[in-house]
């Protein structure tokens, strides 16, 4: 998925004839804390909330404060794990869209993006999730695929976690089917550390809350 599909109609930039007080109640009004600001096709930056709480008038128009503009944005083809990538590294509620010339194309929110991402990937399909740790020279998902798949099972999806200075890696796995005891006895055969299963249903250990937890955090 690329940053041009997420783009919303719903989400408006700010021009630089809107008012502070007008700026205010769009962010409010979308539940962000910054949005583009744009004169006809030309990005100019986003602007923040808290920037605009530091004008003193409401009814002064934005193009005649001083305010910081945050230069971030996305190019149309970015992949929607680097766009992941950026939203957590400038902390952004909203993230604008240019063309390879510049041109502001559009905008969406964090919230949307997740909404869009959950339909269309393998979140909402039903199945368990095991979360292995093991040593990054023994990352073979070509292993892990076979040994599930020996069980009669599939991966929908998986994610792999590396940490600073470590060799070690979490990767978590979703598996098409709920009842998981046999996988993991499986990949502890293997040698591999099963750190936790979500949704394994033979008994009762505190694994259905934690993962009814997880789900809620996909889907906030």
């Amino acid at each position: 998925m690329l940053a041009l599909e997420l783009i919303s109609d719903v989400l408006q930039p700010l021009k630089p004839t809107d008012t502070v007080s007008k700026a205010l109640e769009r962010l409010n009004e979308f539940k962000v804390f910054q949005l583009p600001l744009v004169s006809g096709t030309k990005f100019l930056g986003m602007l923040s909330e808290e920037e605009l709480q530091i004008a003193k008038d409401p009814s002064i128009s934005i193009a005649n404060f001083p305010f910081n503009l945050i230069k971030a944005f996305v190019r149309e083809d970015t992949h929607v794990f680097d766009v992941i990538k950026i939203i957590n590294e400038m902390k952004l509620s909203t993230v604008p869209v240019l063309d390879a010339q510049q041109k502001y194309l559009g905008c969406f929110s964090v919230i949307q993006m997740v909404s869009i991402f959950a339909e269309t990937s393998s979140i909402k399909e039903p199945g368990g999730i095991l979360v292995l740790g093991i040593s990054n020279r023994d990352n073979s998902m070509s292993h892990m695929a076979q040994i599930v798949e020996s069980d009669n099972a599939q991966i929908i999806s998986s994610h792999v976690r590396s940490f600073a200075d470590s060799t070690r890696m979490e990767v978590t796995l979703k598996i098409n089917r709920t009842e998981l005891s046999s996988l993991i006895a499986a990949f502890e055969r293997y040698g591999y550390e099963v750190i936790a299963s979500y949704n394994h249903v033979p008994f009762d250990d505190g694994n259905s809350a934690r993962y009814d937890s997880f789900m809620n955090y996909l889907n906030v």
